[in-house]
């Protein structure tokens, strides 16, 4: 039985039976990481450039934009704060 797989992230992650704090938390380090990869290349960096700007190893950040690896709190201020950006706690819409 040969079934079309949707390559859409919607559609894997209903696939995936977690709960919904899971998938919520799922989404979150997601846009996360996204954000972190659309700042650099906004800014016009190189993976290079931005590790030495925040003294942080590039095969780190290779690891971090490929979401192979989660930030602790601390590196992402560490990226953040060099960037001109900081960390802001605000309410989970729906």
């Amino acid at each position: 039985m040969d079934k079309k797989h949707s390559n859409k992230w919607s559609d894997f992650k209903t696939s995936l039976e977690l709960t919904q704090e899971e998938l919520t938390e799922i989404d979150l380090r997601v846009e996360l990481l996204g954000k972190l990869l659309e700042i650099r290349k906004e800014k016009g960096l190189t993976q290079s450039e931005l590790a030495k700007l925040c003294n942080v190893k590039q095969e780190y950040l290779v690891r971090l934009e490929k979401s192979k690896t989660a930030p602790q709190i601390d590196t992402l201020l560490k990226i953040l704060v060099p960037l001109g950006y900081k960390l802001d706690i605000v309410p989970i819409q729906d």
